[in-house]
């Protein structure tokens, strides 16, 4: 479900969302998340979590390989798909038209889920949000950042999507359009970033420098090469 700068329709983004995501606390998008358990949820995980492994189900050591499995997902993975994509026309296209096939090709995979690849423009330019909770493409992007999940940019992106984006250091012209999407239970969403300028000889490699992990949500732009020289 898209939004415009003007609109903001209801989605059928309902809460069955995969295990294992993280809720919000209520502070701002730039503050410190909590890390000692605060609701509900979390007294109950922990409490889960400690019987599992009272009872034999699951060892300490095979929940920390899977934290650590996690921990190694990172935004390096998402810049490799879009270093791709702005080299490989051909990619570029099976990309867009299949975002799990797409990322396949290069070995990675959002299991369970679909992955749709969002391309910006000149004159398109899509930020995502999770208005309901904090669904994000982990296995491309790895953990989301602590102001992704909180309750004040995922209200604002949505109300006041360009003064979001003056706060990252985004100032898109009147003439950009400025897409708002927000994901659902079973959707994720990657942002294909406009490929900078000055960039036509680069390899796939150095291409791969240029992409951050905000532009691959939609809060800023690729990296210029001038700024990286």
């Amino acid at each position: 479900m898209t939004h415009d700068d003007h609109s903001h329709d209801g989605h059928g983004h309902d809460h069955a969302h995969e295990h294992g995501h993280d809720h919000p606390h209520d502070h701002g998008p730039f503050q410190p998340d909590i890390k000692e358990p605060s609701e509900d949820w979390e007294f109950l995980e922990i409490a889960l979590r400690e019987l599992m492994i009272e009872k034999e189900i699951i060892t300490a050591r095979e929940i920390q390989d899977k934290i650590e499995e996690w921990d190694g997902k990172c935004p390096e993975m998402g810049a490799r798909v879009v270093a791709k994509a702005w080299f490989d026309p051909d990619f570029k296209a099976r990309l867009l038209a299949d975002g799990n096939a797409g990322v396949g090709e290069l070995g990675l995979e959002v299991p369970g889920l679909k992955l749709v690849v969002l391309e910006n423009t000149p004159k398109l330019h899509h930020m995502i949000v999770c208005t309901l909770c904090s669904c994000y493409p982990r296995p491309i992007l790895g953990l989301p950042p602590l102001w992704y999940k909180s309750r004040e940019y995922r209200s604002r992106a949505v109300r006041e999507p360009r003064a979001v984006l003056a706060e990252f250091g985004t100032d898109l012209p009147d003439t950009v359009e400025v897409r708002v999407v927000d994901s659902t239970a079973d959707c994720r969403f990657l942002v294909l970033p406009v490929r900078p300028e000055g960039t036509s000889t680069w390899s796939e490699e150095q291409l791969a420098t240029l992409v951050t992990r905000d532009s691959m949500i939609g809060t800023s732009i690729a990296k210029s090469p001038i700024r990286i020289a």
